[in-house]
């Protein structure tokens, strides 16, 4: 942006949304793994189309489509800050997530560690170091 251009007005909020064939699995792993918690669903009985979800003090949608394919390459990475990476991780698995590799402390303070949810979105749970 130049000195000369007006100002955008900053967006209000970002959510990110995924779009899974399989919304319950979706939501069970996201809140066994970092406790995310439910707060709208729309419609409020089945068949729910879109479920929004709390993750501490952000905001993750997931919406329901049966035809969406999963495991496709992405190119948006969940990023999440957790309390203890390595505590998570043996919890991965069981929950239809793929662990790709080890933690790992970062040059720039964290400790990062690559996983897959169960559609295989890219997510990296993080935490200070």
């Amino acid at each position: 942006m130049s000195a000369t251009s007006p100002a955008a007005p900053a967006p209000a909020a970002v959510q990110p949304i995924i779009v899974t064939p399989d919304l319950d699995r979706l939501q069970g792993f996201y809140r066994e793994l970092v406790g995310a918690e439910e707060f709208t669903r729309v419609p409020e009985e089945d068949p729910v189309f879109f479920v929004g979800l709390r993750v501490g003090g952000s905001e993750l949608g997931i919406v329901a489509d049966r035809n969406v394919e999963t495991g496709t390459p992405t190119r948006i990475l969940l990023s999440i800050a957790v309390q203890d990476v390595d505590a998570l991780l043996d919890r991965v698995g069981p929950l239809g997530g793929t662990v790709r590799g080890p933690a790992t402390d970062m040059p720039w303070g964290q400790r990062v560690a690559h996983i897959q949810d169960p559609d295989g979105n890219a997510v990296n749970l993080t935490q200070p170091l």
